[in-house]
């Protein structure tokens, strides 16, 4: 089974399948959204707006733990998730579709893992699928490569944190990505994303930086990015030996849905 986590502009993804069965998922850190699991091509897939219903919650509320754990739960091994980012290089634009490699994370208060009651590392070379990552790119016209900001929000970043981020590497910021992409790993999901870059960061654009601007841009892309999501589903394998899955092969933990509480 897939998912696809989606943000602003991703809703319409479930009117293209079948059998849509609505679904709130109980876990042990609190309830999931609702979500929709549909038939979409003969594949079971599952869509999870990550801010809930009506855009509830702001990316610092956001309950990530849950959401990934409900679909777990559910059978998900597949995720791809989507994002809305800022460029921090005017040669990525507004309107761009970027399939980030890596990430830096900045975000302060978040739980960013399952393991709070024992010691376990897992290995984040490469944070993003490279299997889905692969998918992606071939599905339509997208940036290959580019690494991930993310930071707490709800506010946007200083100029002074943007020439940081460009110093540290970073290609787009945002803040949804986190710990989001990190707990799909621990629980052995492969995980990719899509992130569409709505506007460039504070001091990057001659403008004042506005929600509004964020919103036209993803409007304005939202077919374009179903479009490349619908096409990716359908190249996406029935079986994988991706070491995603393989994640906690050598830690001393049992895999975590195996527990009595999932």
């Amino acid at each position: 089974m897939l998912a696809v986590i989606g943000g602003t502009g991703i809703y319409e993804i479930v009117e293209m399948g079948d059998e849509v069965e609505k679904k709130i998922i109980k876990t042990p850190y609190g309830d999931s959204p609702e979500v929709s699991v549909f038939q979409l091509h003969q594949k079971e897939a599952v869509f999870m707006p990550r801010h809930s219903k009506g855009h509830a919650k702001p990316p610092h509320i956001v309950n990530y733990r849950a959401n990934i754990w409900a679909l777990k739960k559910l059978g998900v091994e597949r995720i791809i998730a989507t994002n809305a980012v800022g460029s921090l290089f005017e040669s990525i634009k507004p309107g761009d579709f970027l399939i980030p490699h890596d990430f830096i994370d900045f975000t302060r208060m978040r739980k960013g893992t399952f393991y709070d009651d024992k010691t376990v590392h897992i290995d984040v070379t490469e944070p993003y699928c490279h299997e889905l990552r692969d998918i992606l790119i071939s599905s339509g016209e997208v940036v290959g490569e580019g690494v991930y900001v993310c930071t707490e929000g709800p506010r946007f970043e200083t100029k002074a944190e943007v020439e940081m981020f460009q110093k540290l590497g970073g290609t787009v910021v945002g803040m949804t990505g986190l710990p989001e992409a990190v707990l799909a790993r621990e629980l052995e999901m492969c995980y990719a994303s899509v992130c569409t870059v709505s506007n460039f960061a504070a001091s990057i654009s001659p403008n004042k930086l506005t929600i509004d601007e964020v919103f036209e841009i993803l409007e304005e892309k939202k077919e374009d990015l179903i479009k490349l999501i619908y096409n990716s589903i359908l190249k996406i394998p029935s079986k994988s030996d991706c070491q995603c899955m393989n994640t906690l092969d050598g830690a001393e933990v049992e895999s975590s849905w195996e527990r009595e509480d999932l």
